[in-house]
């Protein structure tokens, strides 16, 4: 008898309200490693309607007169109201009929500098109460990484079919070839599985952000022919595969003006889509000295490599820190009974390979450059870019020599 189930994920737009506030974020933080590559950023964002709120911790270095124990204010580095209304321009948020409107929001900044109890903890050198002179984990925490040989990425099928269509959305909208078409967006969709094996689409899921004077119909055409059938596997589109677009019937009103955001509500549209665990904590706006960050691209980094190894069809690692303390609590493998020799061979191999010290995963990953804004959107693990160090595959010879 066959194993049947049928698994679903979700994608979000540019101009989804959370998406806007991580936009802003991590164009914050790159901002900032810009200006210093040490830098401490923790930027949170709040949207609604045509009001703008940043609050958070940052300490850029470069600001501080070691002589006086004074800083410079912070916007003598960076100013922070520019690059808000530049990641809302990027968006696409500059229509006339808009109440988000970048050149017209409201935008107050609570930004703070960092705690100096945090700070010493991170910091590689000695502190009172404090075990050890090496850089330790920013928080507590645990953290998942995660990888299947599903798609050329290495990914879920359902995420990654769910990101394509925004992407796609995204870049006509942004291309100006449809003008009807508006920054909110959401994609969501459904595959069945057989013993398994991702094996064909039930569903379809697309809400789009419109303008008032085009018709459903219209929408409902371009989405399915133009959008879903140009990026989404001919082969597993059937007879029966449901196409819900719109399924309110209108999407007028849309991005802050419809709805709140705020920084770190969609991780799973983030990560792997719910098939792959999530530690919970989120991604941006935060400096990979928060390990909630950087050890997550860590963990998809190893992930990936165990697949790509074709040590296992699947891989999930977990692994935990301690504030201040500079190595993991625990790391954990689980191939899910695909493995071709040992969960605790595997596990053995990737001690070998890789270490999981904060310090070590930010220099391992190059982390300390104002690459975060490309991770933003559309998910931040399979992407093919340069500059996305965790997507490489780069550690498959050193872990089959590892395995021996």
């Amino acid at each position: 008898m066959s194993d049947r189930y049928i698994f679903s994920s979700e994608s979000v737009g540019e101009g989804h309200p959370d998406k806007v506030c991580d936009t802003i974020s991590d164009a914050v933080l790159d901002a900032c490693l810009a200006v210093d590559r040490t830098s401490r950023v923790a930027c949170e964002t709040f949207v609604k309607s045509n009001l703008v709120v940043v609050g958070g911790e940052i300490t850029i270095p470069k600001l501080q007169d070691r002589a006086t124990g004074t800083t410079k204010p912070l916007d003598t580095a960076i100013n922070v109201g520019q690059v808000v209304r530049n990641a809302i321009r990027g968006i696409g948020y500059v229509n006339d009929d808009d109440v988000f409107h970048a050149d017209q929001v409201f935008i107050n900044n609570y930004l703070t500098t960092q705690s100096p109890d945090i700070a010493q903890g991170v910091d590689a050198k000695k502190a009172k109460g404090k075990k050890t002179a090496e850089q330790g984990a920013g928080d507590q925490g645990i953290m998942f990484g995660y990888a299947c040989n599903e798609t050329p990425e290495l990914m879920p099928a359902p995420i990654m079919f769910a990101h394509r269509l925004g992407r796609e959305l995204t870049r006509i909208r942004k291309a100006g070839k449809v003008a009807w078409l508006r920054p909110d967006a959401k994609s969501q969709v459904s595959v069945e599985y057989v013993n398994g094996k991702p094996t064909r689409i039930t569903n379809v899921v697309i809400s789009t952000q419109h303008t008032a004077d085009v018709e459903h119909r219209e929408i409902e055409k371009f989405c399915v022919e133009s959008i879903v059938k140009k990026v989404l596997p001919a082969r597993m589109l059937t007879a029966r595969t449901e196409y819900l677009i719109n399924p309110t019937g209108r999407f007028v009103v849309g991005g802050p003006q419809g709805d709140s955001g705020l920084t770190g509500r969609k991780i799973i549209v983030d990560t792997y889509g719910g098939m792959g665990r999530h530690g919970g904590g989120a991604f941006s706006g935060k400096d990979p000295s928060k390990v909630d960050r950087s050890a997550a691209y860590m963990g998809r980094w190893v992930a990936k490599n165990i697949v790509a190894a074709k040590l296992a069809a699947k891989c999930e690692v977990q692994f935990a820190y301690a504030i201040g303390h500079p190595r993991p609590v625990s790391v954990h493998i689980d191939t899910f009974g695909t493995g071709t020799v040992s969960d605790a061979r595997i596990l053995r191999a990737v001690l070998r390979v890789f270490s999981f010290k904060p310090a070590d995963i930010v220099a391992q990953l190059n982390l300390l450059r104002p690459i975060y804004s490309k991770t933003t959107n559309y998910g931040h693990f399979g992407k093919n870019d340069r500059d996305i160090t965790w997507e490489k595959t780069d550690k498959v010879p050193a872990l089959l020599k590892a395995i021996g």
